[in-house]
């Protein structure tokens, strides 16, 4: 059996955050749950994903700020990462395609299946 993919999960909600951790976890994902950006940053580095599921509006750090730096940090740069963001503006959506965003959900519009379905399409599991 192939080893579980990682995904780091980051997110400021803790009750959402469970729900996705919980689900992500039965689809068989190895889950790394951090509240912020500045962590989020911490974490890759050290748990090396194989996938982000990143939050946009959180304190300190925003998810643009933080896909920015993960793009820009070779050992990071590779990783895929979708948003999952309460912005359902078009310009929000294009600031992170500029930013090198693989996907970008709003929230309102998806499901927790929704999201498991573009995270194993882009882990080439679909």
């Amino acid at each position: 059996m192939d080893a579980k993919k990682k995904i780091l999960l980051v997110e400021d909600d803790e009750a959402l955050a469970n729900v996705y951790k919980s689900r992500l976890d039965i689809e068989g994902f190895e889950t790394e749950w951090v509240p912020n950006g500045e962590e989020a940053l911490a974490t890759a580095t050290r748990y090396k994903p194989d996938l982000i599921l990143l939050d946009a509006m959180m304190p300190k750090i925003s998810g643009f700020d933080v896909l920015d730096i993960l793009r820009n940090t070779p050992e990071t740069a590779n990783i895929h990462v979708i948003m999952l963001t309460a912005l359902s503006q078009p310009k929000d959506k294009e600031r992170a395609e500029a930013l090198g965003v693989d996907d970008y959900l709003v929230k309102s519009q998806v499901v927790i299946g929704d999201v498991v379905e573009r995270v194993r399409y882009h882990l080439g599991q679909s």
